[in-house]
């Protein structure tokens, strides 16, 4: 079992001078499961090399079992050090493809030319695609081969516009993920903030926010046939 992890390489807070990345736990717990289970995994980003991480995924508060792994674990740091740049990577060398969240990808992956033919690609070969939090955006302007939306028509859901609002970036990003899944026809729906929710609809798997990202890794390993999905509301 092959995976691609696909990181942001973005790391401004559109104009606040605050910095921004990918999220800290929507790697790592994803990260465990899939390595736990045996799969062999390639981290890649726009840019290649070390990702940046959303320094408030690095606070205290922010912490969690596989945070606390990872920072004990070097193999894992070398690899996140050293992702492979996104244009040089080929489906035909994955089973399936994983988005973690941050704010980071609104803004690069969203619109990363790369990124929108591997996720077409993946999809056109009938390989799993999932994505957590705030990673469901970069579905936006992803096509499927008649042209339409990706997600057109599928249950999808991704971090909601009441979670952005209570974080207070609802002005800062340059789109909210809840509003284009519903503008691309995705019938999008959610669970109360913070809490655990996550949605498969056949080879599409998306999870609302960092709370959901064991879950989309334990979903997604489901699909493949390499474990079992824990049940949450």
């Amino acid at each position: 079992m092959k995976l691609l992890i696909v990181l942001t390489s973005h790391d401004k807070l559109g104009d606040t001078g605050k910095k921004t990345g990918f999220w800290l736990e929507e790697f790592t717990a994803p990260y465990y499961q899939f390595l736990d289970a045996g799969a062999e995994l390639t981290l890649a980003s726009p840019k290649g090399g070390q990702p940046p991480l959303d320094p408030k995924s690095d606070e205290k508060d922010a912490q969690t079992e596989t945070t606390d792994r990872f920072r004990q674990d070097k193999n894992a740091q070398h690899a996140l050090a050293n992702t492979v740049k996104l244009a040089e990577v080929k489906v035909a060398d994955f089973d399936a493809v994983f988005y973690p969240g941050g704010h980071g990808p609104l803004w690069d992956l969203a619109e990363d030319a790369h990124s929108l033919k591997l996720i077409e690609d993946f999809w056109a070969a009938g390989k799993p695609v999932a994505a957590v939090c705030h990673a469901p955006g970069v579905l936006r302007d992803v096509k499927q081969a008649d042209g339409t939306p990706l997600v057109k028509g599928k249950r999808v859901t991704g971090f909601s516009n009441s979670e952005e609002d209570a974080v207070g970036l609802t002005d800062i990003v340059p789109f909210l993920v809840e509003d284009e899944l519903k503008k691309n026809g995705g019938d999008y729906s959610k669970a109360a903030d913070w809490r655990p929710y996550v949605i498969t609809d056949g080879k599409l798997i998306t999870g609302q926010n960092p709370a959901s990202s064991a879950s989309v890794a334990q979903a997604l390993l489901k699909l493949l046939g390499g474990g079992e999905v824990n049940k949450q509301a």
